[in-house]
């Protein structure tokens, strides 16, 4: 019997984190990685962060899938964050800055005729699971399911930690937006 791994579309906000969570998925998935982070500053770190988003993808002979205008995307980025420039890192501001990448990998996902999608941003320790699942939620619908993966169980940030320093991997110290640059350690 033959059978076919369903398609899964994979969020990545950034190639550490995207490490061990395609390591968790790839034997049940069919993977399809997916880079949409027009929320990261300055545009010299979003392009870094991709490139070897790039690197690591192409390590693993996956084929990009993404591709929009860091600039136009940045500045509708945040026009729906702004207003929140001063909340906590964690608070508000992130609940939406998440909403809006996951609600664009939903809409890619159905374009694209993918039954599945997810993200990579619970690999984090600092960030919410039960807020990153409530927005994949949010953009589901019965064309394309969201599939909330806690990445961080098992070890899996210790372990994308590992990996990146295996494969050398340029791993940020902020999340990326200019917002949480002020907050970072």
């Amino acid at each position: 019997m033959n059978y076919k791994k369903k398609q899964l579309l994979l969020h990545a906000c950034c190639a550490p984190c995207l490490t061990s969570s395609e390591m968790q998925t790839h034997t049940k998935y069919e993977v399809i990685p997916f880079w949409y982070n027009p929320n990261i500053e300055p545009v010299e770190e979003h392009d870094k962060r991709q490139k070897e988003y790039l690197r690591f993808i192409n390590s693993k002979s996956y084929q990009d899938s993404s591709e929009y205008d860091y600039l136009l995307e940045n500045i509708a980025w945040h026009k729906a964050v702004d207003e929140m420039k001063n909340e906590p890192e964690g608070g508000k501001r992130c609940q939406r800055c998440i909403e809006f990448r996951l609600k664009r990998a939903a809409e890619f996902a159905r374009q694209n005729n993918i039954e599945l999608f997810s993200t990579t941003l619970s690999v984090s320790p600092h960030k919410n699971k039960q807020a990153i699942d409530a927005a994949g939620t949010k953009h589901a619908n019965m064309k394309c399911e969201y599939v909330a993966f806690d990445f961080k169980k098992d070890n899996g940030y210790r372990l994308s930690i590992e990996l990146s320093k295996e494969l050398n991997l340029y791993r940020q110290n902020y999340c990326g937006c200019a917002f949480s640059i002020r907050t970072k350690k």
